[in-house]
């Protein structure tokens, strides 16, 4: 596992940490619960994006090994979480999309890291540490993270 040593105010966990999380079928299910019992900051966040990314590829039947939730399921698997008193909701931080622009430029940015850019954003202006199965956040700058 790989840490920022920046203080944070909690954890901005990836759609890839929720969906692991919250489907016990999911290969890095065990991972998701340890980090969540084990190594969680005190207030984790969801934000607008990490949100409807939960929803959306719940419902799919593909991410979901050919059981997808209903629409139904997918809002109660959200509440579910979404709910917990150390849950809750950030508004997106002033600055995003200048901070976002700073992670987009130059040679090395791939096109298909546009959302991991905005997450990464978000994170470092909220105070907020990300949380992800994904490696490539370790190449943001000044990004406290966590790659479980």
């Amino acid at each position: 596992m790989a840490r920022a040593e920046q203080r944070t105010q909690g954890d901005l966990p990836d759609v890839n940490v929720w969906l692991a999380l919250l489907n016990a079928q999911h290969p890095h299910h065990p991972s998701a619960k340890h980090y969540w019992e084990h190594t969680a900051a005190q207030h984790i966040a969801f934000c607008r994006i990490t949100m409807l990314g939960l929803l959306r590829l719940s419902t799919n039947k593909v991410v979901m090994g050919g059981t997808p939730y209903t629409t139904e399921q997918a809002w109660q698997a959200y509440q579910s979480v979404a709910n917990l008193p150390e849950v809750g909701f950030a508004s997106e931080p002033q600055g995003v999309e200048i901070a976002m622009q700073k992670y987009t430029r130059g040679a090395q940015f791939r096109k298909a890291d546009w959302a991991d850019a905005y997450l990464a954003a978000f994170a470092q202006l909220a105070g907020l540490r990300m949380v992800s199965f994904d490696k490539g956040f370790a190449g943001y700058s000044d990004l406290p993270h966590l790659v479980l």
